[in-house]
């Protein structure tokens, strides 16, 4: 069985996706559409892709798409994945789910009132860090868990000032001052990935940027927003806590690790640093670094990736980690460029078997919203000076 696939965007990031969907023997013809007709053109026939559609609404009216993958900027995921589902289509969507409360509430409902697949592409799900941890919390090795960090931390400099012009043309800086907060999924993903609870309230802080270069610049900011870096500490359901931080102004070395994670319980705990992974009991310390280290798949210098700043092609070379169980995934797939230490494997054989099955993919519409929203209610708390916050809730995922 296969299905037709949409993609929704020809940017740097949805190329390497659409090498992987084309690969993957349960999804059949792939097309293109992109708000610069020139890019969807490019990547069609770079990929000998079936075609391209001039608009995203020619592509939902077609009956040659099942499906669709949404590659676009950030804060445009809502309103492009409810057009989706309310057209008919299977909907893969990169992060964020969307930015406000409403948008993921009319998500769900639509999910629910359709019973089409709906899954966000969150790469912290198959992080090597939160697999070893949600098999050790499965196990019991931590004893009872009750706190976790995850942290995002991406300075500016390191290829985002070069990834925001390339996808904001002449008004770059508007979009370049997306808040952090809002970008939440990375790290609350990664701890809540692992940790099967989610979030009841938040208190927040952010920091003003002071480099004056009109990034992150209140006046000319299309979302109002001057916070670079901001912290959050969330309330679990059950007991507990943890905190995440969304850096983006920070003597950091990004290409290494840009997000990582550390989990404490009772009898156990687990660290990462940029180069350094440690599990930690009553006993003593244990090194598991190379555990959780990919091989890369594809040299920084590939062809492939001359279009994407060389401070970014690590999230697209990054290959599987040793604590990556690899058996479930197509053998088309051993030879095939990875990224995001090792999730994008993972991501799209989710989304395939799902839509193939009929069954709920891991980051299904209730769960992308325990990893969205607390991001957006943790940046309404940062604006309000950290007040805490009550995030709402929308439940655990029906059974089909």
């Amino acid at each position: 069985m296969t299905f037709s696939l949409g993609i929704v965007g020809a940017g740097q990031f949805s190329g390497q996706f659409a090498a992987l969907f084309q690969a993957h023997p349960g999804v059949g013809d792939i097309y293109v559409t992109d708000l610069l007709p020139e890019r969807a053109e490019q990547l069609a026939a770079a990929q000998q892709l079936a075609g391209t559609f001039p608009t995203y609404e020619a592509m939902l009216e077609s009956q040659a798409v099942d499906a669709v993958a949404i590659f676009t900027q950030r804060w445009t995921h809502g309103p492009l994945v409810l057009q989706g589902l309310n057209a008919g289509k299977h909907v893969y969507s990169a992060v964020p789910m969307a930015i406000s409360t409403e948008e993921i509430a009319a998500i769900i409902e639509a999910v629910r009132a359709t019973g089409l697949t709906y899954m966000m592409g969150e790469t912290s799900q198959y992080n090597p860090a939160t697999v070893h941890a949600r098999r050790q919390i499965a196990e019991g090795a931590f004893g009872r868990l009750f706190y976790a960090e995850g942290d995002y931390v991406h300075d500016m400099d390191l290829g985002f000032y070069e990834a925001y012009q390339y996808s904001g043309g002449e008004n770059w800086k508007a979009t370049a001052s997306y808040p952090p907060l809002l970008y939440p999924t990375h790290s609350v993903g990664g701890v809540l990935g692992a940790w099967q609870t989610h979030a009841v309230s938040v208190s927040a802080i952010g920091v003003r940027d002071d480099r004056g270069d009109g990034v992150f610049d209140r006046e000319i900011s299309q979302f109002g927003n001057d916070f670079s870096n901001a912290t959050a500490l969330f309330e679990v359901a059950g007991g507990g806590s943890f905190r995440t931080n969304e850096f983006r102004r920070v003597g950091y070395p990004s290409y290494i690790r840009e997000s990582r994670f550390r989990f404490f319980g009772t009898e156990a705990s687990m660290e990462q640093l940029a180069t350094v992974s440690l599990w930690q009991d009553k006993k003593g310390v244990k090194d598991i670094t190379e555990l959780l280290e990919p091989k890369p798949t594809l040299a920084p210098d590939d062809p492939s990736l001359e279009h994407i700043a060389p401070d970014l092609r690590a999230a697209f070379t990054s290959g599987s980690a040793p604590v990556h169980d690899r058996s479930r995934l197509p053998r088309e797939f051993d030879h095939l460029h990875n990224g995001h230490e090792g999730s994008h494997h993972f991501l799209v054989d989710d989304f395939v078997t799902a839509v193939n099955t009929r069954t709920l993919p891991s980051v299904n519409a209730w769960v992308a919203a325990r990893y969205t929203l607390p991001g957006i209610v943790a940046h309404q708390s940062a604006l309000q000076g950290g007040t805490r916050l009550d995030i709402p809730d929308f439940g655990d995922a029906p059974e089909l």
